[in-house]
């Protein structure tokens, strides 16, 4: 953790001298939260436990294509994921050990092409897409073992407001298989599972 925040130091530093050089360069900070799904009809229930909700923090940057209105982000994110399943292995005594909610941290890197509308001056909306590459810090339950390497793509929609304030909502599709071991026995090869999720983001940029 300790790690991460230093790391995010200095990409703030070396962006803050980019962004002297370059106005269509802007970097910022970023937060939101993580959902397994989005609930129209049931705001409070997007956040419970169950729903897997959790947070994700870190900072961004984007580069604006000069009068196109396409644009391409990257950001630094740390992530906190909770997963609620009912998932049961025999142990080495031929016990079945069960777990019904786990929670995993990771270190994200999502980059995206971005085209945003600029119709309106004070709101301006805008469409996105790109892969989100996850790297597993910490997590891991007694029954299921999940692979470091974590791979979506992310398919989502936001507003700018003010040329500083971004709103964003997004749904990662699982790319890779990330089950690695089910009950200590490897099963990377016949049991399937993937990392859906929503994003609801708000970043400031400078």
């Amino acid at each position: 953790m300790k790690n991460f925040w230093k790391v995010a130091a200095v990409v703030l530093l070396a962006l803050a001298g980019v962004q002297a050089a370059n106005a269509q360069f802007r970097f910022g900070l970023k937060a939101g939260v993580n959902l397994n799904s989005l609930k129209l009809n049931d705001f409070k229930g997007n956040f419970n436990d169950k729903n897997g909700c959790g947070f994700t923090g870190g900072v961004m940057t984007e580069f604006t294509v000069p009068l196109v209105g396409i644009c391409v982000d990257a950001s630094l994110m740390y992530t906190h994921m909770s997963a609620t399943a009912d998932i049961y292995a025999a142990d080495e005594n031929g016990a079945l050990v069960g777990e019904e909610a786990s929670a995993k941290n990771f270190f994200n890197i999502p980059i995206n092409l971005k085209y945003r509308f600029g119709m309106v001056p004070v709101v301006k909306p805008f469409i996105f897409t790109g892969p989100d590459f996850a790297f597993k810090l910490s997590g891991d339950s007694n029954v299921l073992k999940t692979k470091t390497f974590q791979c979506a793509w992310n398919i989502g929609i936001g507003a700018e407001i003010l040329n500083h304030v971004q709103i964003a909502g997004s749904y990662g599709f699982g790319i890779n298989n990330i089950a690695e071991k089910l009950g200590g026995v490897n099963v990377s090869d016949d049991f399937k599972l993937k990392n859906n999720y929503w994003t609801i983001t708000l970043a400031y940029l400078f």
